[in-house]
């Protein structure tokens, strides 16, 4: 069930004031889409994730491979998860009053915060500002949930107050990671990942909040778009250096190229189908967007793989050049067959169109043992794809025998 006292888009289009009654938005709701405070909020974390990435360049590019990923994917989730709590609550709650505002700019600085703390969590193993980061945006949202319970009554003030206890109550299984040694840290990690992604199932038992399927799927559209953005930065700079510093034109041209056929083909394989009408329910929401921890974190971590490749091309990395082309090539595989299997592989008909993306992520790890060209044949490999793809579409659209319904909307690979 979803609350029935819902504010029009017009009664958020009057003059802002301080405070309106924090109440459940429509799922009907007409052109809901993302607000400039939402993306505001995308851009400062992204700091943050550049800030990990740069942290995964180095530990890979010095032979630390394995507790690089690992302290990556620890520290990404936790962004990965604050985005996500942040998002779902302003999908169904906001009311754009000023303190809303406030308190979702309280949440950037807890980013901040936490992006300061990143280099000293890897170097260091200092959770210190990761924790305080995170603290303030746990209170910060743990605020809006009871903000909502003040307003709401019955189902949906109940499922508040569980947001918040829960919200609260992982971020003190949180405070784990200043007092455990280094040994017990992973196994709290994964404990608390658990939990954390409980709490929503738990909060929503009795009630479903109102979050609005289209700008849902629209806010994780946004977000993609903005890391694969800062993995092309990521990338052009690195490339930028390498040629100014060791004048490596030759041996940096493949890497370029075959980094940035890749992000194309990224973009396009993400994009090419709509989604939000698979987001009918919390089960089938819940597990979609839980799976973007993957996409996501892989996603960012092709631009860092880039990088590695660019420092062992020129002589910086203390590695070889399977692990540097692996650097690229296993991100770009675990992100196509993830795309595959939330976002794509209900828009496909037949068997060629379902195998493409898999096949296509075998392909491109079999490229990393093509030697300095590994980077540029996985580009090209991307590329296969898509054009696999919209070729296999175009084709099952011009069959007379299809109707609307088999023939899936877009060009999809």
């Amino acid at each position: 069930m979803t609350s029935s006292p819902t504010p029009s888009p017009t009664d958020l289009t009057k003059p802002l004031r301080p405070f309106r009654p924090l109440l459940a938005r429509g799922r009907d709701e007409e052109h809901r889409a993302a607000t400039p405070l939402e993306l505001f909020f995308d851009l400062c974390f992204v700091v943050a994730v550049a800030q990990a990435g740069v942290e995964l360049v180095h530990a890979v590019a010095e032979g630390h491979a394995g507790e690089g990923v690992l302290n990556y994917a620890m520290l990404f989730f936790a962004l990965f998860w604050a985005w996500v709590n942040f998002s779902w609550f302003s999908s169904a709650y906001d009311n754009d009053d000023v303190l809303y505002r406030v308190v979702t700019l309280v949440q950037i600085a807890g980013v901040l915060v936490f992006a300061a703390g990143v280099s000293r969590a890897f170097e260091e193993h200092d959770f210190l500002l990761i924790w305080l980061g995170y603290l303030i945006m746990r209170i910060a949202l743990a605020t809006q949930w009871l903000r909502v319970a003040r307003a709401a009554d019955g189902a949906e003030r109940t499922t508040a107050i569980r947001y918040a206890v829960g919200v609260l109550i992982c971020q003190i299984g949180w405070t784990g990671l200043l007092f455990l040694p280094e040994g017990g840290r992973s196994w709290l990690f994964l404990g608390m990942a658990i939990a954390e992604m409980c709490v929503p199932v738990i909060a929503e038992r009795g009630y479903t909040t109102a979050w609005h399927p289209h700008h849902i799927s629209e806010r994780y559209g946004l977000f993609t778009i903005i890391v694969l953005g800062e993995t092309i930065a990521a990338a052009t700079v690195a490339v930028k250096s390498g040629i100014e510093e060791h004048d490596a034109l030759g041996e940096l041209l493949p890497i370029a190229a075959g980094g940035l056929l890749i992000v194309f083909a990224a973009w396009w394989i993400y994009f090419v189908v709509p989604i939000h009408g698979r987001l009918s329910g919390n089960r089938q929401a819940f597990l979609w967007g839980y799976g973007h921890y993957v996409i996501l974190g892989s996603a960012a971590a092709i631009g860092a793989g880039i990088e590695v490749a660019v420092e062992q091309a020129v002589g910086k990395a203390h590695i070889s050049t399977l692990a540097a082309s692996a650097a690229v090539t296993v991100p770009t595989a675990l992100y196509l067959i993830t795309v595959w299997a939330l976002h794509s592989r209900y828009y496909k008909v037949g068997l060629a169109q379902q195998l493409v993306l898999p096949v296509s992520a075998l392909a491109v790890l079999a490229a990393t043992f093509a030697g300095r060209w590994a980077v540029l044949v996985a580009g090209l490999v991307t590329v296969a794809t898509v054009t696999t793809g919209v070729t296999l579409t175009t084709r099952m659209s011009r069959r007379p025998q299809a109707t609307p319904r088999e023939t899936p909307p877009g060009h999809a690979p």
